[in-house]
């Protein structure tokens, strides 16, 4: 059995990272990130959770998932699954269209999370290849942009929003809001359920049902994402592994690398190297 894999490369400068793996026995945790999220499956077919449904992008097929997204994934069969894909910030995809249209449009929304279409599916990967295979500077920005305008002309469904959570009841949402208020101030605190329940003014059964239904995940998920987003920016920024486990809330080094490896499929060394423009590496064992 062919064992899992990972590349990975990082901007030292942008909000703009890329991943190439295969993985068979890797199971990532649901989770979604900031930034906007754009794969390319390359073989075998990639089973996943998104906004309430199950999909499945196979060879060929195109991955979109808006900031914020929550999303899970793992191969759909024991043969596994190798994709390409690119994490790219707001700012910068609003930044490309700008620069495409002439004037600031609102950004784009992209309704379904699997979209069949061989023509971004060509244009993602040529990005790709020119990130992880170190094309020139203007290269990889003349991609990038033809590649955006591509996803956001052919992609996605709407435009001014980047929210793809389900509407829900006025309460309901804001109690989620509240538990997120709160989740955001203090992730690196010992909260509790019923810390979150007093911030929200209902129940502690309230509080996981709001926030389950409006984001997606339960708020120990999102507080553990938080931390780790927290991480990549202090392993970012050239800190021990030891220091970033203690400073984003981690009990331990093996605690962080546990959950970094499980949410982002490579480990936190791994993603240390990629933060340096140094060639890529393959890692093994990203799963």
């Amino acid at each position: 059995m062919t064992h899992d894999w990972s590349r990975y490369w990082r901007s030292p400068d942008r909000p703009l990272e890329a991943m190439h793996a295969h993985f068979v026995r890797h199971v990532y945790h649901r989770h979604s990130h900031d930034t906007y999220s754009f794969g390319v499956t390359e073989d075998g077919a990639q089973a996943f959770k998104c906004r309430g449904s199950a999909h499945t992008s196979a060879a060929g097929m195109v991955m979109a998932f808006n900031p914020d997204d929550p999303h899970d994934g793992h191969a759909a069969d024991q043969l596994g699954f190798t994709y390409r894909i690119l994490h790219i910030g707001t700012e910068l995809v609003a930044d490309a269209l700008e620069d495409t249209t002439g004037r600031r449009t609102g950004l784009p929304l992209f309704a379904e999370p699997v979209l069949d279409d061989p023509l971004l599916a060509r244009s993602l990967h040529a990005l790709h290849l020119a990130l992880l295979g170190g094309a020139s500077a203007l290269r990889r920005d003349e991609l990038l942009r033809a590649t955006l305008a591509a996803m956001a002309r052919r992609g996605s469904r709407s435009s001014g929003t980047v929210d793809a959570r389900r509407p829900a009841a006025g309460g309901t949402a804001l109690i989620a809001e509240r538990v997120r208020s709160r989740l955001n101030d203090s992730h690196l605190d010992d909260l509790t359920a019923t810390d979150l329940a007093e911030s929200a003014g209902c129940s502690r059964f309230t509080v996981y049902r709001a926030f389950h239904a409006v984001y997606g995940m339960a708020p120990s998920d999102y507080q553990r994402q938080l931390r780790l987003r927290t991480a990549r920016r202090l392993i970012a920024e050239g800190l021990p592994l030891g220091e970033v486990a203690a400073q984003a809330g981690f009990a331990d080094q093996s605690h962080l690398t546990r959950w970094f490896t499980r949410t982002y499929g490579v480990t936190p060394g791994a993603y240390r190297e990629a933060a340096h423009p140094e060639p890529f590496r393959e890692v093994t064992g990203g799963g």
